[in-house]
């Protein structure tokens, strides 16, 4: 087999359509746009916004003011009053709030809010602390570490 022997399978490729290229090519005259009308002349028909004169639907709608900032995180709140069924001394991380059914899922950044009162000692884990939920942490005996966050990709380090 020779590079000039080489071609595609039979049916593989289909001739285009020559039309207005005579009556006995049988596209001729015509050339399949039919008789008379807008769409039988050159330059063709209305674009898909044209609705006859009638103000197009897509002036009709309202601008969509502002912007979407797409390096913004959304934070899971998660309020003190929530750790109340964790035990005294007991680690508090996305995953063990996620097992406890207090969030959805431990790949969102958790941020503990100060709603409510703790009692017991507890490590808390999260991304984020507000000043009064950090101040009741360790006025109850226990730590907040904060976690890191990868704001451009939105996910955890």
């Amino acid at each position: 087999m020779k590079l000039h022997e080489l071609h595609s399978p039979k049916g593989a490729r289909k001739a285009r359509k020559r039309v207005g290229r005579g009556i006995a090519a049988g596209q001729g005259k015509t050339a399949g746009r039919g008789t008379k009308g807008q769409a039988a002349r050159s330059g063709g028909t209305k674009g898909p916004y044209f609705e006859g004169g009638q103000l197009p639907l897509v002036r009709r709608l309202p601008f969509k003011r502002g912007f979407t900032n797409i390096f913004k995180v959304n934070y899971v709140p998660v309020n003190l009053y929530r750790l109340e069924g964790f035990k005294a001394e007991e680690e508090v991380t996305p995953e063990a709030l996620a097992a406890a059914g207090i969030i959805k899922s431990a790949k969102l950044p958790v941020a503990i809010l100060g709603q409510g009162d703790l009692e017991q000692p507890l490590v808390v884990k999260a991304h984020r602390f507000s000043a009064s939920a950090r101040a009741k942490i360790e006025e109850a005996g226990g730590s907040a570490e904060e976690l890191p966050w990868e704001v451009k990709r939105g996910r955890r380090l």
